[in-house]
C-alpha cells in the first residue's frame, strides 16, 4: 500500500546531474514530481566529481542540440532564478599540434556548423590571440567555440534542487529504490525501505547505478561505469579564458583538458586509455605526473602553479559514448535517461527539459529526432569522435 500523499505524476530515480534538472523542468511543467536518492543530498554522486565544463562542441547532433539548450539555461540562470552558479562563458578550444588532429577537427567542423554551432577554425596566430600562453612550438591551430563555458557543478546542482522544491517537487534522500512496481505490463510506482510511492511514470536517472535500477524493472541497459581522475590548483590571477582540449593520445591517456574557473583555479582532467572500468574512486599515484607533464607541454606557464587536490569520479559509459534516452518498449511508463558518459552536467538541463515534454506527451518534431538518435534500442555503430 502507498501512504497518504504518495501519489505522483512522475518519480525520478536519482538526484544528480540528470535527475535534479529534470525535476525542475517537470515541476515547472506542472507535474507532481518525486525524486528519490540514496545519498544525503542532491548532487552527491558523480555530479560533485565533475569539473564544470559545458560545451555544445560535440560531433553528435543530439548532444549538440541538448547542450545548446543547457547553455541557454546556465547562461541565464542568475537572471531568471537569482542563484549564483559561477557561469562563465570562456569558450572551448580544441588544439591541433599534428596534421592528424587538424584533419579530424576540420572534418568535424562541417558537421558542427550544419547544426548551428558558433565555432570556427583559427590558425596558429589566431589561436594564440585567444590563448596567448599556449606553447607555440608546433602549434598548427585549432577550433574555437566562444559560446561554451563552465559552471560550478555543486552550485548548479543545489540551485536546481532549491528551484525544483520551490515549484513543488519533493526530494527524499537516504532512500534508495528497492523495487519498481508494475501491473499488467506498465509501471505503477516504486518501493523503498520506507514504503511505496505510486506514479504512472518512472524515470531512471541513476547515473553509474543505472544498470542496477533498470534491472529492478526487468530490463538491461548497456551502461558500465569507468573512473576518471581530475584535479584543481590554487587560485591565481586570471590568464586563461577557454577550456583547452588536446585530443592527441599519450601513454596512459586518450586526451586531456583544462580550464581556469571563474574563481581562479585551474581544473583539469584526463581520459584514461584503456578505460578503468568499475566503481573504484580512490585516487592514484600515476594520474598527477601523467597529466602534469601533458599540461605543461601544451602550456608551459602552468609549471609554476601548485596543485591543491585530486579526485576520481565515475563516467556511466555506453558502447558508443552517447546517452540512452527514451521510453522502454518492454514496460509502459518506464523511461531511461542513462549513460551520459561523464557529460551529465552539461547535458542535464537540456535533457531535463526534453524529458518533461516526453512525460507530458508534448514532443516536437525536433524532440522526436533527438530521441531517435538517443534511443536505447539503436544500433551502436562507432564512437563519438569528441568524447
Amino acid at each position: 500500500m502507498t501512504r497518504d500523499g504518495t501519489n505522483f505524476d512522475v518519480i525520478v530515480i536519482g538526484a544528480g546531474s540528470m535527475g535534479t534538472p529534470a525535476a525542475l523542468s517537470m515541476s515547472e511543467a506542472g507535474l507532481k514530481t518525486l525524486v528519490l536518492d540514496g545519498n544525503a543530498s542532491a548532487g552527491q554522486g558523480s555530479n560533485k566529481a565533475a569539473i564544470g565544463g559545458v560545451r555544445a562542441t560535440h560531433s553528435d547532433e543530439a548532444k549538440i542540440r541538448l547542450s545548446l539548450k543547457s547553455i541557454e539555461v546556465f547562461s541565464t540562470w542568475k537572471e531568471r532564478y537569482g542563484d549564483e552558479i559561477e557561469w562563465e562563458r570562456g569558450g572551448y578550444s580544441f588544439v591541433a599540434y599534428r596534421e592528424k588532429e587538424e584533419k579530424t577537427l576540420k572534418d568535424l567542423l562541417k558537421v558542427q556548423l550544419s547544426h548551428g554551432l558558433d565555432i570556427r577554425w583559427l590558425d596558429r596566430r589566431g589561436l594564440l590571440e585567444v590563448a596567448p600562453d599556449l606553447n607555440p612550438d608546433g602549434l598548427i591551430g585549432g577550433t574555437y567555440s566562444p559560446g561554451d563555458g563552465s559552471v560550478s557543478p555543486l552550485l548548479a546542482a543545489q540551485a536546481s534542487y532549491r528551484q525544483a522544491r520551490k515549484r513543488g517537487a519533493e526530494f527524499r534522500f537516504h532512500e534508495p529504490v528497492t523495487a519498481v512496481l508494475t501491473d499488467k505490463g506498465r509501471v505503477v510506482g516504486v518501493k523503498t525501505f520506507r514504503g511505496s510511492y505510486s506514479a504512472p511514470c518512472v524515470v531512471n536517472a541513476a547515473g553509474p547505478q543505472a544498470r542496477e535500477v533498470a534491472a529492478l524493472a526487468g530490463l538491461d541497459v548497456p551502461v558500465v561505469p569507468d573512473s576518471h581522475e581530475a584535479g584543481v590548483t590554487e587560485p591565481v590571477a586570471r590568464f586563461l579564458r577557454p577550456m583547452i582540449v588536446d585530443i592527441r593520445p599519450g601513454e596512459g591517456s586518450a586526451n586531456f583538458y583544462f580550464y581556469q574557473h571563474a574563481t581562479g583555479q585551474i581544473i583539469f582532467c584526463i581520459t584514461p586509455s584503456p578505460y578503468i572500468m568499475g566503481t573504484d574512486c580512490r585516487e592514484t599515484s600515476v594520474f598527477l605526473p601523467m597529466v602534469a607533464r601533458r599540461m605543461v607541454e601544451v602550456m608551459p606557464r602552468l609549471r609554476h602553479i601548485k596543485v591543491r587536490r585530486v579526485w576520481r569520479g565515475l563516467y556511466p559509459m555506453t558502447p558508443d559514448g552517447a546517452p540512452l534516452v527514451g521510453k522502454a518498449r518492454e514496460l509502459d511508463g518506464f523511461i531511461q535517461a542513462v549513460g551520459l558518459c561523464g557529460q551529465g552536467m552539461m547535458l542535464g538541463p537540456g535533457l531535463g527539459s526534453l524529458l518533461a515534454r516526453l512525460v507530458k506527451d508534448e514532443l516536437s518534431a525536433e524532440d522526436r529526432r533527438t530521441l531517435e538518435l538517443l534511443s536505447p534500442y539503436r544500433a551502436f555503430a562507432g564512437v563519438e569522435k569528441l568524447k
